[in-house]
């Protein structure tokens, strides 16, 4: 089976009715499944996740992007978290048996689609970005909704679909193709925050501030000269996890092909026992793909033989994904959600 999950974030977070009507406008849609509906009050904002096969994600998409269209209005709508209009950004994502390729041209369709639709302006971003300016969403989002209508008067920031114009009610949607981010955090068994925060800047991708000898950040022509980091595709904080007595090393990995989940653990691991602490386990937040518990299965399986609920088996026994709380497969991997 096709699976290709949609994640799309909606400027709304508060509303039971129109969270409601959010979720109600897919329930008929064949080959698509609604996984998750989360809003959050304070960010003022609502993160849902439906996966199935590439006509019924579209649709879906498309069915939910209108009804957010006719019910969110952001000329009142205020929240800590940035967006650029009420459907803030759809993101398509191969999961099983799809490619990126295809997702690329889901989001064009999605684009012209719903621009057509609600008049607004739409910008591919990611996988789908037309323009190199235009990979990282941030870049894309900045000045955020208030700052759109000028943003639309500089021909360099053209909308990929819809007319240059601002919609006051809606502002502007961001769409395109990304791989499976998988929120991945290794537990410490210390409370000394120091440490995680060591650890993250050593594997993350981007690495930290070159130091010299007598510990003062080197910079040349007034720009902080950075170490690159260890781990590709991975983003590394530390954070405390006081109600649990323990730290944590806070990873989002943005591509679980190029650095996988066991790679990332063994990577924490050696640098705790470096730094005097101990792993105690993992675990996952959200969802996460069933390839990527096999590979790391088939790790820790070192050559031997074995089926796939094994080696599910293994890779949560060995990356401790059990440590904090109980791990679902069924509610925690999105293959079997389906």
């Amino acid at each position: 089976m096709k699976i290709i999950e949609c994640v799309p974030n909606f400027s709304e977070g508060k509303n039971p009715e129109t969270l409601e009507a959010l979720r109600q406008s897919i329930s008929g849609i064949p080959g698509v499944k609604l996984l998750s509906l989360e809003p959050d009050g304070d960010y003022n904002r609502v993160v849902v996740t439906f996966a199935g096969d590439e006509k019924g994600v579209l649709q879906a998409a498309v069915a939910m992007s209108k009804t957010a269209g006719s019910l969110i209005d952001m000329t009142v709508q205020k929240g800590e978290h940035p967006r650029l209009g009420a459907i803030d950004v759809v993101p398509f994502v191969p999961v099983r048996n799809a490619s990126m390729e295809e997702c690329v041209e889901l989001a064009k369709e999605y684009g012209k689609q719903v621009s057509e639709a609600l008049n607004i302006p739409i910008f591919l971003y990611e996988e789908a970005a037309q323009k190199p300016e235009r990979r990282n969403l941030s870049d894309i989002r900045k000045g955020e909704y208030e700052g759109l209508a000028e943003k639309l008067q500089d021909p360099t920031w053209a909308p990929d679909f819809g007319k240059a114009e601002f919609n006051a009610k809606l502002g502007g949607t961001v769409t395109g193709a990304r791989f499976f981010l998988v929120a991945y955090n290794v537990n410490l068994k210390t409370t000394d925050l120091n440490i995680s925060k060591e650890i993250s800047e050593i594997i993350r991708e981007s690495g930290r501030p070159k130091r010299d000898e007598n510990g003062q950040i080197v910079k040349i022509d007034g720009k902080t000269v950075r170490e690159p980091g260890r781990l590709k595709c991975v983003k590394a904080m530390g954070v405390a996890l006081e109600k649990y007595g323990i730290t944590q090393v806070s990873i989002n990995m943005t591509n679980f092909t190029v650095t996988p989940l066991h790679v990332a653990f063994e990577e924490v691991k050696k640098e705790a026992t470096r730094l005097g602490a101990e792993v105690t386990g993992s675990e996952i937040v959200g969802l996460v793909p069933l390839q990527a518990l096999l590979d790391t299965g088939k790790y820790y399986a070192a050559g031997k033989e074995l089926n796939e609920k094994e080696l599910v088996e293994l890779a949560i026994e060995k990356l401790g994904l059990a440590d904090l709380n109980t791990f679902d497969v069924q509610s925690k991997i999105i293959d079997y959600m389906i």
